[in-house]
């Protein structure tokens, strides 16, 4: 790429972009830039012959290449926006997803004080949001992974949640006491031989990704600990695949819980289920 003005730069990215088959080109390559060069949107717009530096064009092609290379822009830029916050990614975490807003949209209407638990937590995006949007909100965030932990608890101090937010590594319910008022989690349930795009099978972490055989592990252990754990009255919120629903169901009726509500994604697929606990453990 020789061209050295924003708007040629830009066109060159786009088109190289768009044959490689990506479907967001304009959109990635004018961020790229973005980044790249410190330049504004607006700058884009009102200066498109302004020559980039040298060094801010060599930064450009280097992320143009890993684009090429099918690397999420979030994870080249190391952030991405969720519930209208930016939150840090790393290769240690999931890369947040819209979808999982519902997941969260769902949790806040279902809890409106108290203290929750999400298990698996990531790069802390649902405990984070949570505690960002409801002030009388506190949680614990678990997670398997010593790296996914480091970057949820930079996220909370960095969106000013930290004092509201306790974590802890725990393999599901493993090493936690305690009881919640609300239990939440955006498990692992990729089916284990479900082909995916290299943007998601090449970058997100396979232990965040995958639930066994038939995607459905981590409700099991969910389910099989949850009574354990939930305050009388408690709840349960959880994301799901699209086609997982009635799974999903079945596996939380068996352990006594009951379907409380549920709420779709964009694209009107069940994506959050919440669930009561008709039995509570009052031990």
């Amino acid at each position: 790429m020789k061209t050295e003005t924003l708007d040629s730069l830009l066109a060159a990215a786009r088109k190289s972009f768009s044959e490689a088959g990506i479907e967001t080109a304009p959109l990635d390559a004018r961020l790229l830039l973005l980044a790249a060069t410190g330049f504004s949107h607006e700058d884009l717009i009102a200066m498109p012959d302004m020559q980039a530096a040298p060094q801010a064009i060599a930064a450009f092609q280097a992320m143009v290449a890993r684009r090429l290379a099918h690397e999420p822009v979030s994870r080249i830029l190391g952030n991405r926006e969720f519930y209208g916050r930016s939150f840090m990614v790393t290769p240690a975490v999931l890369d947040p997803r819209p979808d999982t807003e519902v997941v969260v949209a769902l949790a806040l209407k279902r809890l409106k004080q108290g203290r929750f638990i999400d298990v698996g937590t990531g790069s802390g995006a649902i405990a984070v949001t949570l505690c960002a949007e409801n002030q009388q909100l506190q949680g614990l965030a678990t997670d398997l992974s010593p790296g996914a932990l480091k970057v949820a608890r930079e996220n909370a101090e960095a969106l000013g949640v930290g004092g509201r937010l306790q974590f802890q590594q725990s393999s599901w319910f493993d090493d936690v006491e305690g009881r919640f008022d609300l239990i939440i989690s955006n498990p692992p349930y990729i089916r284990s031989q479900e082909a995916l795009p290299a943007d998601v099978r090449n970058f997100d972490p396979h232990l965040a990704l995958f639930g066994g055989e038939d995607g459905l592990a981590a409700y099991r252990a969910i389910a099989a600990d949850a009574q354990a754990h939930l305050t009388e009255g408690g709840e349960i919120v959880l994301e799901i695949g699209h086609d997982q629903a009635d799974d999903v169901i079945a596996i939380f009726r068996d352990c006594d819980f009951m379907l409380l509500d549920r709420s779709a994604d964009l694209g009107a697929r069940d994506r959050a289920l919440a669930f009561a606990n008709l039995k509570p453990d009052k031990k």
